[in-house]
């Protein structure tokens, strides 16, 4: 699990490979990956938009950016925690990913950059 925390807000990711949606022939490779956002600051937040910086083996990196996470913008109290489950292909079996949420707190409506931190995509069989 790889985590960060910025400003209070922690995010932490897990990953997996897909092989029922990949097609290495192809190169076609599926990832599933599973965010967690937890709220330890005193303030209420909410999450605006979402910004993915996405590399492959080859070096070619592309990015995302768009409003809230899978359709959501939540909004989190302190100690309240926020899961969601999105999913990348690339066309290598070994890739990264790494971004920022912008966040906004409610009280004041201060906007931030939290940082998701740097996780890899490795289909399991590289590994070895």
């Amino acid at each position: 699990m790889d985590t960060k925390t910025t400003e209070g807000v922690k995010v932490s990711v897990t990953t997996n490979y897909l092989p029922d949606y990949s097609s290495p022939v192809q190169q076609h490779f599926v990832f599933a990956y599973k965010i967690s956002i937890e709220n330890n600051s005193e303030f209420t937040v909410k999450l605006l938009r979402r910004h993915w910086y996405i590399h492959d083996a080859t070096g070619t990196m592309r990015e995302v950016e768009g409003e809230g996470v899978v359709g959501q913008q939540p909004v989190l109290e302190p100690g309240e925690s926020h899961e969601y489950v999105s999913g990348c292909n690339l066309k290598t079996g070994m890739g990264k990913m790494r971004g920022t949420y912008l966040m906004e707190r409610m009280v004041d409506g201060k906007q931030f950059h939290v940082t998701i931190p740097e996780f890899s995509l490795i289909v399991p069989y590289k590994l070895n």
